[in-house]
């Protein structure tokens, strides 16, 4: 039978899958903002890289220094900690007058909201079972896509209106909303604080990194990152240099997309919890490798058709992400969720900001604009693809034995 959720777990759910929103978009709207912001400060392109790379470089390294401090605390107070200081961070990239106090801010905010990711997923798989984990995640999925339908047309509105600001003080309204909600109405999560334990963070640290298990997780979230962090740079530039589609057309695809993602990332959550997770993984990982293939060898494409690539191609990454994501929550203790999550997000960004520099090494642009090598991306991406079916197996296996001892 079907669990149905009550109410505060709807409650829980809708309040992360909007944190996670506020997040991600502030993560996705700056790259849009480039052609705002650049001359309005006067920067170079390669500068405005930097811009972008701050974040996720200190996002990981935070990721990683928080890691021993994760299970020491409820997990309530730990995500409103840093979910204040990504609200800060980003108030200050709004009030930011000049290049380097934008990269400052932009360090603070990867600090602070760089560690939330790892606190949600600790804060979900303490309060749901395996067993609907799936949908939990399916619904977590949204934020993605919800960033893309309303948040990058919303931010880019205002940007055009009242200056590359502005999106950011728009996030910093809707995030102190989601904060005042969460101190009213979310609940203490302390129960892994219940489990006793001498090891203090550096020691706690140590034991979650060097457990054998664990560095395996590490390894196959470092290449489920790199497919999304090689292909997304460059996925304007192609579109328009390549599939020659104009840039009115881009918002329009984005959103196409993101709307399909939201209808399909709840389903897709449920099936994984009905027909496997590791099945979901595997069937969506196929799609993956021959929509990749396919996509990165196109050249003049009519929308329409590029919309439907996009859509199967979002379809296939929701399925690995939300079946993935189910999957390694179920490896740890309780005691090692949090440091656990947080070394398992850190992972993710360093290993995303490597595939996005290997990435600009492979692909160049020809004198007419186009992008060159982009088909070699895609067949690297599609190897990655073939290496984490096997790791993910891997971690299915040791999932599936966990859970067959604990009902013994």
């Amino acid at each position: 039978m079907k669990k149905k959720f009550t109410g505060y777990e709807v409650f829980v759910i809708a309040i992360l899958t909007i944190l996670q929103f506020s997040i991600i978009l502030d993560f996705m709207v700056l790259s849009p903002l480039g052609p705002i912001l650049r001359p309005a400060l006067n920067i170079s392109p390669a500068q405005f890289g930097v811009v972008v790379a701050a974040y996720a470089i200190s996002a990981g390294l935070s990721g990683l220094l928080a890691a021993g401090f994760a299970d020491k605390y409820d997990r309530k107070k730990l995500l409103l900690f840093f979910y204040i200081g990504f609200i800060l961070g980003t108030l200050f990239c709004g009030l930011a007058p000049n290049y380097p106090l934008l990269l400052a801010a932009r360090i603070v905010t990867g600090i602070f909201g760089g560690v939330i990711g790892s606190i949600t997923f600790a804060i979900v798989t303490d309060l749901f079972p395996i067993e609907v984990r799936g949908r939990v995640m399916g619904f977590l999925q949204m934020a993605f896509a919800s960033s893309q339908v309303l948040g990058l047309p919303i931010g880019l509105y205002f940007a055009n209106k009242w200056g590359w600001h502005s999106p950011f003080i728009m996030i910093v309204g809707v995030s102190t909303l989601v904060a005042i909600v969460i101190i009213r109405y979310l609940k203490p999560i302390d129960g892994h604080l219940k489990i006793k334990t001498n090891r203090n963070a550096f020691v706690h640290l140590a034991k979650t990194v060097s457990n054998l298990t664990y560095l395996k997780i590490f390894a196959a979230t470092m290449l489920l990152a790199t497919g999304g962090f090689m292909l997304m740079p460059f996925g304007a530039d192609f579109g328009v240099h390549n599939l020659h589609l104009s840039l009115d057309q881009l918002p329009m695809l984005y959103m196409v997309t993101g709307i399909a993602s939201m209808i399909l990332g709840p389903l897709i959550g449920r099936a994984s919890d009905n027909l496997g997770k590791y099945n979901m993984f595997a069937a969506g990982s196929i799609v993956m490798i021959v929509l990749v293939i396919i996509y990165c060898n196109l050249g003049p494409t009519p929308l329409w058709m590029v919309m439907g690539l996009n859509i199967v191609m979002f379809a296939g990454i929701s399925a690995r992400m939300i079946s993935s994501q189910a999957l390694i929550s179920a490896v740890p203790e309780q005691a090692d969720r949090g440091a656990f999550m947080s070394l398992n997000s850190s992972m993710q960004q360093i290993s995303g900001g490597i595939a996005s520099y290997i990435a600009g090494m492979i692909v160049v642009q020809a004198p007419t604009q186009e992008l060159l090598h982009y088909d070699i991306l895609g067949y690297v991406v599609a190897g990655s693809i073939v290496i984490t079916i096997v790791l993910i197996w891997f971690v299915n296996q040791y999932v599936a034995a966990k859970l067959q001892k604990a009902h013994v």
